[in-house]
């Protein structure tokens, strides 16, 4: 299903307690982003206890349950787990990865909110939960008549939200001090192939690696875990972070001249780290007109382009990503600087073809 409005997880809450509370409601929203721990936590709210069902763990009969005969009539008896006396938050999680079977056994329960003859008790709610079919992830087509039972929210990554929960919940210094400066990592849609992509999830994981380990973990181990939760570009941006905080080696020196860029072959995570970050502070601060520029900024124009031939001449492909267009295709430093770049450094302007 493809998403016309996307709210970010601190929409949530109010957006439930005004759909859930009178119609069934179903959250998409990527792996790892946090769905799950969001119904959860909404249930709390309400003082309900919430029992989640997993779509891909369920047959029919998990649901309806099975028949029992009671004065010469067959009676489906709904187990225990969805069976109460007390209204509860059902919790239909990866309820789009079910089979069809499962997917039609759904049906009176989300609409009619009956099994058999077992009726939710009044004040429970539905709330079901799944991937898209976009995120590489099990997930099976739902049948029109499903659809139309429920209310759609389409769920998005924030960086803002993930860090004001982060600080309440015990996540590493390093990593909410690196999501605060490069937001853009927090998430990333998921790869065609097996590896590693970056969710909040991911990031709460390699959290809980790095307060296990201290933060005496050396370089290796860091790499294994970086690499082991996140995105690959990600990881290693990460782990040049984490350099940089242990060495206190940073941009600012090498802007200044009190610094290198950093050669030594087992610091290129650390050269692509500060390359990413020079790259930010030349798009933030550069002028976008060479006319209007103030002569500060034409200094720093000037030792910007001092350090881009240093850069090239450890590594080229290094200096690349500084002038690289962004995802869309069009340049993000201004084209003035890049002509004068491209003048002083021909090696950079082909390595860019």
């Amino acid at each position: 299903m493809q998403a016309a409005v996307t709210v970010t997880p601190a929409r949530v809450p109010e957006l439930l307690l005004g759909l859930a509370t009178v119609r069934p409601v179903f959250l998409w929203g990527a792996p790892g982003i946090g769905k799950s721990s969001l119904v959860r936590s909404f249930a709390e709210s309400l003082g309900l206890e919430c029992v989640s069902l997993l779509g891909t763990q369920l047959a029919p009969e998990d649901l309806i349950g099975v028949p029992q005969i009671r004065d010469g009539r067959s009676v489906f008896c709904p187990p225990e787990a969805i069976a109460r006396d007390e209204p509860y938050c059902l919790f239909l999680d990866e309820l789009n990865a079910a089979t069809p079977d499962v997917q039609k056994a759904f049906y009176s329960l989300i609409l009619d909110r009956r099994i058999g003859g077992y009726e939710l008790p009044p004040g429970s709610i539905v709330i079901g939960a799944g991937n898209r079919a976009s995120d590489n992830a099990l997930a099976r087509p739902i049948a029109s008549a499903l659809v139309n039972r429920l209310t759609h929210v389409h769920l998005r990554a924030s960086a803002t939200d993930w860090l004001a929960w982060a600080a309440g919940n015990g996540i590493h210094p390093w990593i909410t001090d690196h999501i605060t400066d490069r937001p853009d990592h927090l998430w990333s849609a998921p790869p065609k192939n097996e590896e590693p992509f970056s969710t909040p999830r991911s990031w709460h994981m390699l959290s809980d690696a790095l307060h296990s380990f201290g933060e005496d973990v050396d370089d290796e181990t860091l790499q294994v875990v970086a690499h082991g939760t996140l995105t690959p570009a990600h990881a290693t941006a990460f782990c040049g972070y984490a350099k940089i905080v242990r060495s206190r080696f940073g941009l600012e020196a090498v802007i200044k001249g009190d610094a290198r860029w950093p050669s030594a072959v087992e610091d290129r995570d650390l050269l692509y780290f500060l390359a990413e970050s020079f790259r930010g502070r030349l798009a933030k601060e550069l002028p976008a007109s060479r006319e209007h520029a103030s002569p500060s900024a034409m200094q720093f124009a000037h030792r910007a382009k001092s350090l881009l031939v240093q850069l090239a001449e450890i590594s080229v492909e290094v200096a690349r990503t500084v002038v690289a267009e962004d995802a869309d295709g069009l340049p993000l430093l201004p084209s003035w600087f890049l002509v004068e770049a491209a003048r002083d450094m021909p090696r950079l302007v082909e390595a860019r073809r």
